[in-house]
């Protein structure tokens, strides 16, 4: 059941709850308080953890109601002027509670219906967006409830819209704070965290056991996997983590990654461990001439460099090519890059061997990017399918004779994957697909499907140490020119 933001324009602010519930009385923290929100900004109000809660709500409604991607707001150059503001720590707390209350939106949703008769009025502001981010913190997190009530109390309260509904707010949490547990338990957690749509398809294409393993991998905060081109047993040890697919090394996050050792001196980047397989199916590339097409942020052209190759990377954004020139940098490489639209991109020479990472929906990242589920539509899966397509073919015009071309989306959608290269091969017969082998991943046979290609699911636990933890959705495939 998808978890759709209930709302509705009734003008009576005085919403029933379901069952015998005592009315609400004012809490000593907001009663008094008069000052509009505009005349107290977050910086100036001194109750602990305020602020973080404020930022916290501000982004849930910037993903949720203006369909705002997180990374953007979450950046410290350009994102939301109030998280830009917090200590490391408090940035560090409102990640903590926005990725929960993204990841488990469907479930505090269900307990806001049960407690209300009637939805949230939209006039109310955030109110929706109050409860959500309290009740994330008192079902999911490490939180006092006394504070995770009474600072939702006191948004509400310095709030224009949303103050006269503190009491409800104060009322809802209350009651959260006795009964939600018991709620919770009982929840069909897996379904209610997906989007209807979203779930209903990965019904349709994997059956509903791989479907509900997948949405309750995107439940689980992912471990932090990290791409090492050298020494990766000796990183893997001096880490505490372990060797994934047999290139990436795993462990669980603990404080900033810039602190880890290997950082400063360029040994390692983040990449999660599917994201890291397409550009080691290209094979021996030392010397030859690849291009790393939709390139940014730089993870597998820094793969790519890595491994010997001469490489351009293309991509539309300027912006995020300058991202990928840092990272390539940092770790001491180097690639040619270029800032093109590939529909209309003309290379001087003709490539040995191309990577098209192409845009899809992103499905398969779920698990990191929580804020996908609820921004992605049915109708982008179909529209971004043309587009890859079209960019495919463009880019089988690039290549050398006898040369290797790996397509593949972090999309757990068949239309963005297999579907696409089925249509390619029956189109452009001068194509032929390469098998991926177990070899290639490590021995996780597991993550290849019956054609041959690379699917990896977020609920496969298959792992060559004894730290698992799922993967990334992702597809890649093979793909020789005659």
């Amino acid at each position: 059941m998808s978890a759709e933001r209930k709302t509705t324009s009734s003008q009576n602010q005085n919403s029933k709850f379901r069952g015998r519930q005592r009315s609400a009385g004012p809490t000593n923290s907001t009663e008094n308080d008069r000052t509009p929100e505009s005349e107290n900004p977050e910086g100036t109000f001194k109750d602990p953890g305020y602020a973080a809660r404020k930022a916290a709500t501000d982004l849930l409604g910037k993903v949720l109601t203006k369909r705002m991607p997180l990374d953007g707001e979450l950046d410290l150059n350009n994102g939301h002027p109030g998280y830009k503001r917090l200590e490391p720590n408090d940035r560090a707390l409102v990640r903590a509670i926005i990725g929960t209350a993204l990841r488990r939106r469907g479930q505090i949703q269900d307990v806001i219906d049960r407690f209300l008769d009637r939805p949230i009025p939209e006039k109310t502001g955030r109110v929706l967006d109050i409860l959500h981010v309290s009740m994330a913190q008192l079902f999911f997190m490490s939180v006092p409830d006394h504070a995770a009530v009474s600072l939702a109390v006191t948004l509400a309260g310095r709030d224009a819209r949303a103050k006269p509904y503190k009491n409800l707010v104060n009322a809802v949490l209350r009651r959260a704070t006795r009964e939600g547990a018991a709620i919770i338990d009982g929840q069909d957690a897996a379904k209610l965290n997906a989007p209807e749509w979203m779930f209903a398809r990965w019904c349709e294409v994997y059956g509903e056991e791989a479907a509900r393993a997948m949405s309750s991998a995107h439940m689980q905060e992912p471990y932090l996997d990290l791409s090492v081109p050298a020494d990766r047993d000796e990183w893997a040890k001096e880490l505490g983590g372990d060797v994934q697919l047999g290139y990436s090394v795993r462990l669980q996050p603990d404080g900033p990654i810039e602190k880890l050792a290997g950082f400063d001196d360029g040994k390692w980047w983040v990449q999660d461990a599917a994201a890291a397989v397409p550009a080691r199916l290209l094979g021996d590339i030392a010397g030859k001439s690849v291009a790393d097409l939709c390139a940014a942020p730089g993870g597998k052209t820094m793969q790519l460099a890595a491994a010997g190759a001469d490489v351009t990377a293309v991509d539309i954004s300027a912006r995020r090519l300058q991202r990928l020139t840092q990272n390539l940098k940092r770790v001491g490489l180097e690639a040619e890059t270029e800032v093109a639209d590939l529909r209309e991109f003309v290379p001087v020479d003709l490539f040995d061997a191309i990577l098209l990472d192409a845009p899809c929906s992103a499905t398969g990242t779920i698990r990191r990017h929580p804020d996908v589920a609820w921004l992605k539509r049915e109708d982008d899966v179909l529209k971004l399918a043309d587009l890859q397509y079209e960019l495919l073919e463009k880019a089988l015009g690039w290549l050398k004779p006898g040369g290797t071309l790996v397509y593949c989306t972090c999309s757990l959608e068949q239309e963005e994957g297999e579907l696409q290269v089925q249509r390619l091969l029956l189109e452009h017969p001068e194509f032929q697909r390469v098998p991926v082998t177990a070899d290639e991943l490590g021995g996780v046979s597991a993550a290849i499907n019956l054609q041959g290609d690379f699917r990896a699911m977020p609920g496969h636990n298959e792992s060559s140490g004894e730290t698992s933890g799922g993967l990334d959705g992702f597809f890649a495939a093979r793909l020789r020119l005659s």
